[in-house]
């Protein structure tokens, strides 16, 4: 058995999840005298509501680890990491590849945890990342479900999961299906299905003293299933056997996962949750026939249901869907599962029922010993060991060329965010890409004669510096106001520093000539869409109907876009930017523009999430 070695597991269930492989493999490993660091599932689809309480869970533990890490057991300590849940983003991917490597390796260094082998139950794109970014003496994938079916997006899925097999010393599969599907990329590949802790079974003492108190009463004989309640699971078939055999009591240990509401008119019919591993055989002894009622799907087709061998453990007699990896496991251990169709599914259940016999109950406990998970990780381990002694023979290391690599990779990891940057900066600044983008912003209107003028103060939104763009706005107003475009001129703003932003227009626009009394004041609108809001409702009280609008050349758009979508109560709504203005023009400084246009365009990003557009 392996002893002394540093294991990676990158796995596809969390440590507290319903006791799997996972977690008999890498325990019996560190019982061994190896370390494990056990990094939770990081996801093989997005996420939907049913997720939420995991991803809650997710944040709780990293709440009562260190920096996410937990020790859970003597030598096995686990990863809780916080990543964005959209395994097919490359933007997500990105961002949680320099959150968990970095994270990784500073948790490596803090205990000394070097030259790790690396095992992973996930064919992802981020547990190819862990792979290529940590140094490491062996790479094993433990191929347990066909991901294409399982994962939202089977393409990427695909593509990462034949990376991960080429990349491997080794490869086991789950069954017979799932090695042809490996063996496509490396012909290393072993079979080798779940097992079961055989050690748990055979110290149950079956007697009533071990019963749990909510099996105790219920009603025999108990046709029982153990395992996830999920979509996989033919609740057409269940809720058949409890209609036609209303005497039978039809019981799931597990947590559930799905919808089992067309289930709740069978009073026979009962779901248990979720149970500690240690107190399964309890329940299972009350069991008199266990089933794997498993649809027939793509997905199904690749399945190898552990459960099968705890079932056997205790010698009970097992009725099953046609699987094929059920077929493949009776060609070796003589038929001694009773396989159906659905319409014969209840018949071998009733057989199974009648079936006393000490031989096939002797039969299958025997069966489940061979199929032990001490044997199965005894097997795994020698080929494990194998391959490391005879890795330095396979691969001569050239400390040389991996130097080299090393500040080739280096050199480009400065030099590509440096050129990208440099780039962008050239773009920005000495092109003119900046007008390019800004264009879609500005919408201008010839002035004609309207009912009034309304002028949007300015704060210091634009331009970075209070007042700046407020008084080009001010005199620009005053001047169509002296040119008798309107005999009215509202100024709007809810700002203040240390004046507020319209009486400061106004103290402007009087100083150019136009009369106090033909001046109203909006001091709650702070923002476009309050400037609109108010001077609308202004208007309205004044029976005006038609408007000239004065702001920034660049405000324009989000401006435009609030009134249609606010008020349909002015006939005439025309857009009269401030012309010639010095922060908004070839001649003005660059960085000014830039901010003034990304300020705009989060802007009405803003506004839509809000509602406001």
């Amino acid at each position: 058995m392996l002893k002394n070695e540093n294991i990676i597991c990158i796995s596809s269930i969390d440590w507290d999840f319903v006791w799997q492989g996972h977690q008999e493999i890498m325990s019996t490993f560190a019982k061994n005298g190896n370390r494990v660091l056990f990094i939770e599932n990081t996801g093989v689809r997005n996420p939907n509501i049913r997720d939420f309480s995991r991803l809650i869970k997710r944040v709780k533990n990293w709440g009562k680890s260190v920096k996410g890490y937990r020790e859970v057991m003597d030598n096995v300590y686990t990863l809780s990491p916080v990543v964005l849940p959209f395994p097919f983003s490359k933007t997500a991917r990105l961002i949680n590849k320099r959150l968990i490597i970095k994270s990784i390796k500073k948790w490596m260094n803090a205990i000394e945890f070097y030259n790790p082998v690396i095992w992973t139950f996930l064919p992802t794109g981020l547990a190819l990342d862990i792979i290529n970014c940590i140094d490491k003496k062996l790479l094993v994938y433990y191929c347990i479900a066909d991901f294409e079916e399982l994962a939202g997006n089977s393409k990427n899925i695909k593509l990462t999961e034949e990376k991960v097999i080429r990349s491997c010393d080794l490869v086991f599969a789950q069954g017979k299906i799932l090695e042809k599907k490996c063996k496509k990329f490396n012909e290393n590949v072993s079979v080798f299905p779940f097992g079961v802790n055989i050690d748990v079974f055979e110290d149950c003492k079956v007697s009533n003293s071990h019963t749990p108190d909510d099996i105790k009463d219920i009603n025999k004989p108990i046709i029982g299933y153990v395992g996830g309640v999920h979509r996989h699971i033919d609740y057409g078939l269940i809720c058949d056997m409890a209609r036609q055999n209303p005497g039978w009591s039809i019981v799931f240990i597990g947590p559930i996962q799905v919808d089992v509401s067309k289930t709740e008119k069978f009073p026979n019919i009962y779901f248990l949750g979720k149970k500690a591993f240690e107190s399964l055989p309890g329940y299972l002894s009350r069991f008199d026939v266990c089933i794997i009622p498993y649809k027939l799907t793509e997905y199904t087709k690749t399945v190898y249901p552990t459960k099968m061998n705890e079932y056997h453990a205790l010698g009970k007699p097992v009725v099953s869907t046609s699987l094929p990896e059920v077929v493949e496991f009776n060609k070796t251990n003589n038929n001694i599962v009773r396989i159906a169709g659905n319409d014969k599914f209840v018949n071998r259940v009733n057989d199974a029922l009648n079936d006393n016999s000490d031989i096939f109950r002797n039969e299958r406990i025997n069966s489940a010993r061979v199929n032990s998970w001490p044997n199965r990780i005894e097997q795994m381990s020698d080929l494990i060991e194998l391959a490391i002694q005879n890795k330095p023979k396979n691969e001569a290391i050239d400390w040389q060329a991996k130097l080299i690599k090393i500040y080739k990779l280096s050199r480009r990891n400065v030099l590509l965010p440096a050129l990208i940057v440099a780039t962008l900066w050239a773009a920005i600044f000495y092109t003119p890409l900046i007008w390019a983008i800004a264009y879609p912003l500005k919408i201008s209107d010839v002035p004609k004669k309207t009912d009034v003028i309304a002028v949007f103060g300015g704060g210091v939104g634009e331009s970075g510096s209070f007042g700046k763009s407020t008084i080009e706005r001010a005199r620009y107003g005053a001047e169509l106001y002296n040119k008798n475009y309107a005999s009215n001129i509202i100024f709007s703003s809810g700002y203040t520093a240390t004046y507020n932003d319209a009486e400061s227009m106004k103290l402007i626009a009087t100083s150019l000539g136009v009369p106090k009394e033909n001046i109203i004041l909006d001091k709650k609108g702070s923002r476009a869409f309050e400037n609109v809001k108010y001077v609308a409702i202004i208007m309205r009280e004044n029976g005006w109907r038609s408007v000239l609008i004065v702001s920034s050349q660049y405000n324009m758009l989000r401006v435009a876009l609030v009134f249609r979508n606010n008020d349909d109560s002015i006939n005439e709504v025309l857009y009269t930017p401030v012309l010639n203005s010095q922060f908004y023009s070839n001649s003005g400084k660059r960085w000014d523009q830039f901010r003034a246009i990304m300020h705009e365009y989060l802007g009405i990003i803003y506004y839509w999430w809000k509602g406001y557009i």
